[in-house]
């Protein structure tokens, strides 16, 4: 008599980081080729529990090193108590439970909220992570989801018509210490929704559908943004994390080289303590050099592979480039080529650097940049900070933008000569680059045109170094005009609507007399003169 596992198959479709563009993790999906084994998983706890350690032990054939999502009913964990079954396979395939994160799916209803919130406990005590599964379009009060205090919540995308609704969301999250993610992600149109409401992670058809292999190639629609750029420090590191080769301290040399040689893309092993903080890092080429001596493997192939690493060189998750570029340099130079691990705040490894990635992507960025900076001002164009406005829309951040301009630049060149307008041009962008500290950026759009973006709080500032001071051309006196558009929250969807709500408002700063400066809200009417007067007025007082 066949048995359900004989028709069972498992898929894996990829969870992408929409801030980085990466792949996060795998989910690991039931296929049955007959009957509806989830129907009745949902019925029986037991099949449940045997159901999530046979998708895991599917992942472990497959050697992916990505961290895994495995989904388990609610009654389920109420049921059990725990899944010390599945804490076992784990431990037996040699990964770490916190590389593991439980999709804890509804139905929620008749399941005891006690009972639930223990087995919880008991799980996550053993180092597995939590996800709420299903939240938008299920049945989890929010008084359970917030209890549970899971490290990720999962929503439907449907509830992406409802993007007020997904914000909150978010506002939720960011005080449970949860990140956001959207599943079921189909169209570009909810693509560019998921990010505009402020979600971190997705997952769907359009990004990538679930496949037999593991895979981590994933579609991003055109223009999606990475992480903002820091143009004084360099690429977030985030960019460049690749998923770890980890194995447990205990782990001996013969089990790191049975990795490495089954893993020829694998560069180096991370040995990591209960809690996934790395302890010792192996070098791949030094280690395979070290066993394959004239009596290498007799020595050293049932001593502990730690005895074999060197300390590890890590940095935090919130640094640049040009960081771990400083970690690659202290130290000798026999170990310029070995991975970084990226830690997050608890020192637990979340993937590793490469210094080639590194090197490549800084030459790369400098040509780019290089190319793309206005010759006069030596500031970079639109391009760079409609970028950085589509990031901030993507983060949930309100900002502000800005268009800086001189008044009748036409007339200052005609009168007091090209060369003394170039000049002026070259002393707006000087004064603007100055005032570019923190997280304001400032771009040169072509003639007389600036663009600026920057926090609320710096605009006060920002307007005082550029419009309460002398300008002049040729000895002749000359006015700038300030536009401004605030942006909480939601308040545009790109930088695109972001553009059209300050084209009126520059219009308006210009018919002003003197420096001016005009600040108005998007999606709201009117605006607010902040510098300058009414032409009328001043021509009749």
């Amino acid at each position: 008599m066949r048995s359900w596992t004989d028709t069972l198959r498992f898929a894996f479709q990829p969870v992408v980081n929409l801030m980085t563009g990466g792949v996060a993790a795998l989910e690991i999906l039931a296929r049955p080729e007959g009957g509806d084994v989830l129907a009745e998983a949902r019925r029986d706890p037991e099949l449940d529990g045997r159901l999530a350690v046979s998708a895991f032990r599917a992942a472990v054939r497959k050697e992916t090193l990505l961290p895994l999502h495995v989904n388990v009913f609610a009654g389920t964990l109420a049921d059990l108590g725990g899944l010390q079954p599945l804490h076992d396979a784990v431990r037996e395939a040699g990964r770490m439970p916190w590389e593991v994160t439980l999709d804890v799916c509804p139905p929620y209803a008749h399941v005891p909220r006690r009972a639930l919130l223990e087995a919880v406990s008991a799980v996550r005590a053993q180092g597995f992570r939590i996800c709420a599964d299903g939240v938008g379009d299920g049945d989890a009060p929010l008084r359970l989801l917030t209890d549970l205090a899971p490290e990720l919540v999962k929503l439907d995308a449907s509830l992406l018509a409802r993007p007020a609704a997904v914000r909150a969301m978010r506002v939720l999250c960011d005080e449970l210490g949860a990140l956001l993610a959207v599943e079921g992600v189909e169209t570009e149109a909810q693509y560019a929704a998921a990010r505009t409401a402020g979600a971190q992670w997705a997952q769907g058809e359009l990004l990538a559908p679930p496949a037999r292999l593991p895979a981590t190639d994933v579609y991003l629609p055109a223009g999606s943004p990475g992480v903002p750029p820091a143009p004084r420090s360099g690429p977030p590191v985030r960019q460049f994390v690749r998923p770890a080769a980890l194995l447990p301290t205990s782990a001996s040399a013969g089990q790191v080289r049975a990795l490495l040689t089954g893993s020829p893309e694998v560069s180096g092993v991370l040995l990591v303590d209960r809690d996934g903080v790395p302890v010792r890092s192996v070098h791949r080429s030094r280690f395979l050099l070290t066993m394959s001596g004239r009596y290498g493997h007799a020595l050293y192939a049932d001593r502990p592979a730690a005895k074999l690493g060197d300390v590890p060189r890590t940095v935090g998750v919130d640094a640049t480039a040009w960081e771990v570029l400083d970690v690659v340099a202290v130290g000798g130079r026999g170990r310029t080529s070995d991975d970084v691990a990226v830690v997050d705040a608890h020192g637990r490894c979340v993937g590793v650097v490469r210094l080639a990635d590194l090197v490549r992507a800084l030459a790369e960025s400098r040509v780019e940049e290089a190319a793309g900076l206005n010759p006069l001002t030596r500031l970079p164009g639109s391009d760079a900070i409609t970028a950085e406005v589509d990031r901030r829309i993507a983060d949930g951040r309100a900002f502000a933008l800005s268009w800086l301009d001189v008044d009748h630049f036409k007339q200052v060149n005609d009168r007091a000569g090209f060369a003394a307008g170039d000049e002026l041009i070259r002393a707006v962008g000087r004064v603007l680059s100055r005032a570019a500290s923190g997280s304001t950026r400032v771009g040169h759009i072509g003639g007389d045109d600036f663009l600026v973006l920057t926090d609320p709080e710096a605009l006060e500032g920002l307007a005082s170094r550029v419009l309460d001071v002398p300008w002049a051309a040729g000895g002749r006196p000359v006015t700038l005009s300030l536009a401004t558009v605030l942006c909480p929250p939601g308040g545009v969807p790109d930088h695109r609507q972001a553009a059209a709500c300050l084209a009126p408002l520059k219009e308006a700063a210009k018919a002003l007399r003197g420096a001016s400066w005009v600040l108005g809200r998007a999606g709201a009417p009117g605006h607010e003169v902040r510098r300058g007067s009414n032409r009328a007025a001043a021509q009749t007082g």
